[in-house]
Parts: C-alpha cells; sequence; structure tokens
C-alpha cells in the first residue's frame, strides 16, 4: 500500500472487535519514531498500556471529561450523558498508546500521530485519537507515570474495526488552495 492510499483509507474508528497484536504496536510505534521533529529532537516517547485495570482508570476519566460538556443547541444533558457514556464504552477491545512528549513539545508529538495512524492502516488496523485536558490531563499523567518535564500529547487506540466506517463528507478538492495570497 503507497502512502496516498494509507491517507485516503484512514478513517477515525470508535468500535474495535479486538485490539492490535505487540508486533503491530511495535511498527506503530516505530512509525512515530520516524516522523520530522524541530530540530530533530526526537522528543517523543511512547507506552504501550494494557493493564486492563489502568484502561479502565483512562476511559472512566474521559467519561467524566466529557460529561461536563454543556448540550449544544438542540440538545439535552442526555444526549451529552450519552456521548460520554460512548466515550467510556469504546475502549473497549482497543489496544491504547499513550504518545507523549518533553514539555512543550507536543506539535512534535502530533507528527508521529499521523505516522501512527497511517501505518495503523497499513496494518489493517483502526485507529482513535483521546485528548485530555485541564485537571484531567495531569491525572492521566501520573496514571502512566510520566515524570517531570514530559506531557501527554495523546492516547492512540487501535485495533481491528468493529464497524464499517464511510468515507467522511469533504469540501471539493483544491477549494481550500492558495497561491500567494488567500
Amino acid at each position: 500500500m503507497d502512502v496516498y492510499e494509507a491517507i485516503e483509507k484512514r478513517r477515525t474508528i470508535r468500535i474495535f472487535k479486538k485490539g492490535a497484536t505487540e508486533e503491530q504496536l511495535r511498527r506503530i510505534t516505530l512509525a512515530g519514531s520516524k516522523a520530522p521533529s524541530g530540530g530533530n529532537r526526537q522528543p517523543w516517547e511512547f507506552i504501550i498500556i494494557d493493564d486492563p485495570k489502568i484502561i479502565d482508570q483512562l476511559a472512566e476519566i474521559k467519561y467524566q471529561l466529557n460529561r461536563k460538556f454543556t448540550p449544544g443547541s438542540g440538545e439535552t444533558q442526555k444526549d451529552v450523558e450519552d456521548r460520554a457514556l460512548n466515550q467510556k464504552r469504546w475502549f473497549k477491545n482497543s489496544s491504547v498508546v499513550g504518545v507523549c512528549t518533553t514539555s512543550g513539545q507536543s506539535t512534535n508529538g502530533w507528527l508521529a500521530v499521523e505516522n501512527m495512524s497511517l501505518a495503523a492502516v497499513t496494518e489493517g488496523l483502526g485507529s482513535n485519537i483521546i485528548s485530555y485536558w485541564a485537571e484531567e490531563k495531569k491525572e492521566v499523567e501520573k496514571i502512566i507515570g510520566l515524570p517531570d518535564g514530559y506531557e501527554l500529547t495523546c492516547l492512540l487506540k487501535f485495533g481491528e474495526p468493529g464497524e464499517e466506517v464511510k468515507p467522511p463528507k469533504r469540501r471539493p478538492e483544491f477549494s481550500w488552495l492558495h497561491k500567494n495570497k488567500f
């Protein structure tokens, strides 16, 4: 599979049949380590999280974080609660990798995330990005044992897709391209 095909096939997967193998996770994290970084600092660290108790804690924190959202237009608090519960359920059957960087280098971590997401496609896997912020991010960083001077970029979930996902609706090709000025 060439890179353009992987880009075209990449989808956000929320429901997994089963997680990735250890070998797949090693290849995926290796792809992440090949990402470009400012000054070639390579500030990333990857944590494979396979302890079910830790994964349950991470899912619970995401659930509690998402429960704090205010309902949008036409939504109820029950809609917010249902979405938050889904976020928790979607950890099931997935493999979880923490993407971390030295503090202040999270932009470089996101470059690694993209490489890893594309590598998952070539492995026949789906991926899903899980972000945390505020106190919940600090709580996750503590749970996964990040030392001082490091921060969590995100968690990535990988696994065999358990849902059929249609291609997203995209803007017309090149409608976003400008030359010399906007």
